[in-house]
């Protein structure tokens, strides 16, 4: 029996070892599932969080390059636009030299103004052309006139008319107005 026993113990083992590996292979793929399905629970957290991440910066990323091509775009036209600057640099030299030659001409204005306020009669004068017609000498006349008033006031005075010139003083008559009327008509 010693052979028969240890054939009964030969098929034992073996049957449990071929048992075994049946338990295995039958349960072998849920114990892999389940730990495939532990490790998605552990990490897919994580991947999403790195996947919004990875969107927003995708986002922000093509936004700049947006931005960017924009700037490139402005810049293409600022440098198309050089001639249109170069215009307008020219306007504005133009513009300030003609603002300077303005002021230079209202200061000439002014200089000319000041020196016709004082100068008015002088100007004045110089252009009138009068053709003044000849008159006959006044100085009879003036004695004579003067030779009547004496007369109207009469020999009461007792004074001549030299006398009158010399003394610089209205002789004394009977009508003080007509007498003083007289002196400064005469000198």
């Amino acid at each position: 029996m010693s052979r028969g026993g240890e054939l009964v113990f030969k098929t034992k083992k073996t049957s449990e070892k071929i048992s075994e590996n049946i338990h295995i292979f039958a349960n072998d793929p849920s114990l892999a599932f389940f730990r495939v399905q532990e490790h998605v629970r552990k990490v897919s957290p994580a991947i999403f969080e790195k996947r919004d991440e990875v969107f927003q910066l995708q986002n922000n990323l093509q936004g700049h390059c947006y931005d960017m091509e924009y700037g490139i775009q402005a810049l293409r036209t600022i440098e198309k636009s050089e001639s249109v600057f170069d215009n307008i640099q020219e306007m504005i030299k133009a513009s300030i030299f003609l603002k300077q030659q303005l002021k230079y001409e209202e200061n000439r204005k002014k200089v000319r103004k000041e020196s016709t306020k004082s100068s008015v009669y002088k100007r004045f004068s110089a252009h009138l052309a009068l053709d003044l017609p000849e008159l006959p000498d006044f100085g009879g006349v003036m004695r004579e006139t003067s030779q009547r008033m004496e007369n109207m006031i009469g020999p009461a005075a007792g004074t001549s008319r030299a006398e009158a010139t010399t003394s610089q003083a209205p002789p004394q008559t009977s009508n003080p107005g007509e007498l003083q009327r007289s002196y400064t008509t005469l000198h």
